[in-house]
């Protein structure tokens, strides 16, 4: 690698998964079990290293993985057919000519939208269309795709992080730790003000540095010929109703990539009659914009495979006991401050909230007992560890999908984002704090 190059995505995901594989060679492999009185431990098992198998880690990284993978090339694939229409460049235009000086006041409620989304349902995968929808309007603004993200992928991971209500972190933690379900919602908006209002102020001054000469906007279409604006202001009406339908979907009817991935094939589809294109001209496009998302499809059935190699060889709840163990005589603040780092590092390795939970919260909820500490501040040491690095591991396949709808390098997001999530990391240990030395309603 020449000096000042820094390696591909594949490259750094494959090195990872050879340092997971030579870990099965020297961790003491262990499991945590539940006994028949419902507590948790952890014992040893027998070794299981990884060695050819980090050669099979794409393929079993693409089986756990299938879902959101299909999720990515059904998705891709239909918005290519939308795009190939001309409506969404015809929207852009229309909408930039009317935004005028608001555009920033545009990215500011897109981002507190989708903030509040991921605070009240956990949005997370429901944001990769949005992706694809927000990305290039932003750039058309004379923005460019990290904007995009910023005010939608970011925003929903704020609000993912530091939520009152949502039912997948909040509400797992707090059922799990025998605490009211939402209760010390007060101090958690506090906290969702706080990072929302700062990311916000930061978005809007990320864009006031990067915005560009109109000359260096995304190209869009030209006007369109008559009477192909009515086409494409009927294709524009069904992205909306599709927008409506995912938000009524997944807020009331509780859908998920299956009937999300179904919603939108059936846009593009649509999009693509009204266009007047003829069913070969649809499944070529749709086959197109398959393809162009796949190398996204790769990344994230290979960044699986680090989770695959880590479960097989019996070394991640090794990690964990590991981590806890180092708990010790820190004393309320240490101990709080420990445990958040330990759920910020086991977020690194196992994104799932719900797998966090299961395997943490059994174990460090009566260690609060025993320190005097809050069961509330280790329910917020747990969000705030489980959402921040989400936006940087690579085994996040929501990340992955969101940067291949951006069509943003994973190593270019990797340089850009790390600084922000270490200002994020000492932000949420700052926000723990108060939970130790003042008095909170429902701490």
């Amino acid at each position: 690698m020449r000096k000042g190059h820094f390696p591909n995505t594949y490259v750094i995901i494959s090195a990872i998964i050879l340092v997971c594989a030579l870990a099965t060679f020297f961790v003491t492999p262990g499991q945590y079990v539940t006994t028949d009185d419902g507590s948790v431990v952890y014992e040893t098992v027998g070794r299981s290293p990884q060695s050819w198998q980090v050669f099979s880690a794409l393929y079993d990284g693409f089986v756990k993985q299938a879902g959101i993978i299909a999720f990515i090339l059904i998705v891709g694939g239909a918005f290519w057919v939308l795009n190939a229409t001309g409506a969404v460049a015809y929207g852009i235009n229309r909408f930039i000519s009317r935004a005028g000086k608001y555009d920033r006041l545009v990215l500011a409620g897109l981002a507190l939208l989708f903030s509040v989304g991921g605070a009240v349902f956990g949005m997370s995968e429901e944001t990769i269309p949005f992706v694809g929808i927000v990305v290039p309007l932003v750039t058309a603004m004379g923005y460019d795709a990290i904007t995009g993200l910023l005010v939608v992928y970011v925003a929903s991971n704020i609000g993912f992080s530091s939520a009152f209500l949502n039912p997948f972190t909040v509400g797992i933690a707090q059922e799990m730790s025998g605490l009211p379900l939402f209760s010390g919602m007060g101090y958690r908006l506090v906290c969702w003000a706080v990072l929302t209002v700062a990311l916000i102020v930061f978005i809007l001054w990320y864009a006031r540095n990067i915005r560009r000469e109109p000359s260096e906007a995304a190209p869009v279409q030209a006007a369109p010929a008559p009477g192909a604006s009515r086409r494409h202001a009927a294709i524009l009406a069904v992205l909306l109703l599709t927008v409506v339908l995912l938000i009524v979907g997944v807020t009331c009817f509780k859908w998920y990539m299956a009937e999300i991935s179904a919603l939108f094939l059936v846009m593009g589809i649509a999009a693509g009659i009204i266009g007047g294109f003829s069913a070969n001209r649809i499944a070529d496009e749709f086959i197109a914009g398959a393809k162009d998302i796949l190398s996204a499809a790769l990344v994230v059935g290979l960044a699986s495979g680090i989770i695959v190699i880590l479960q097989n060889g019996h070394v991640v709840d090794s990690i964990l006991h590991g981590l806890e163990s180092g708990l010790g005589d820190a004393g309320k603040a240490g101990s709080l401050g420990l445990m958040y780092g330990i759920q910020t590092v086991i977020n690194l390795l196992i994104p799932s909230a719900t797998a966090k939970a299961a395997v943490t919260i059994p174990i460090m909820a009566p260690f609060c007992d025993l320190i005097h500490l809050s069961r509330q501040s280790m329910v917020m040491a747990f969000q705030f560890g489980d959402g921040f690095t989400n936006m940087l591991t690579p085994t996040s396949g929501v990340l992955m999908a969101a940067l291949a709808m951006a069509r943003v390098p994973y190593e270019k997001w990797l340089k850009w984002v790390w600084k922000y999530v270490l200002v994020l990391i000492v932000a949420g240990f700052v926000l723990l704090l108060p939970t130790v030395f003042m008095p909170l309603a429902g701490f």
